[in-house]
């Protein structure tokens, strides 16, 4: 099962301003949310953009299986949600029980990276909005880099919102 990393950016590479803001973040109605949720199996998150996840209502019904990657969070299950420790071993085990849609890796630069270093990651899909931000939370941690190869690009004139989609190269 591929694990993938769907997120929307800003052009200067943030996926949430300095003060973790993210009402930068334009809607454009050709974008269909709830296909984009039908198109994954389940939800892999560490723990702020759990946070923002909540504070936005959650995923559209029925919920996917969701999991977040937390050391200060107790483990366990609660609300649905599967609160786990060791992102790496988890993922790594889904990855390897399941078959059919893929994972969403949803936001977080720092889980994005550290999955990423560890293998685990097989595509990345980015909405790039029309906006500099300056500063905040980048893509993806600073560290190693990441080869990636274009699977395929779309413009959403309303907003001015370019989505690409890039297969992880070994």
């Amino acid at each position: 099962m591929d694990l993938i990393y769907s997120v929307a950016a800003s052009l200067d590479g943030f996926i949430a301003g300095p003060n973790g803001e993210y009402d930068w973040i334009t809607a454009d109605p050709e974008i269909d949310f709830e296909a984009m949720y039908a198109g994954f199996s389940g939800i892999v998150m560490g723990r702020r953009s759990y946070e923002v996840f909540v504070a936005t209502g959650g995923a559209p019904r029925p919920a996917l299986p969701t999991y977040v990657y937390s050391t200060t969070l107790p483990e366990g299950e609660r609300d649905g949600i599967r609160f786990v420790r060791d992102a790496v071993t988890h993922v790594r085990s889904l990855k390897a029980s399941r078959t059919g849609k893929p994972l969403w890796l949803w936001g977080g630069g720092n889980l994005f990276r550290q999955l990423a270093d560890a293998g685990l990651v097989d595509g990345v899909k980015v909405a790039i909005v029309p906006v500099i931000l300056g500063g905040g939370l980048p893509l993806i941690a600073p560290g190693s880099r990441l080869r990636l190869e274009l699977r395929g690009h779309r413009v959403y004139k309303a907003s001015g919102i370019l989505f690409v989609e890039y297969n992880v190269m070994p």
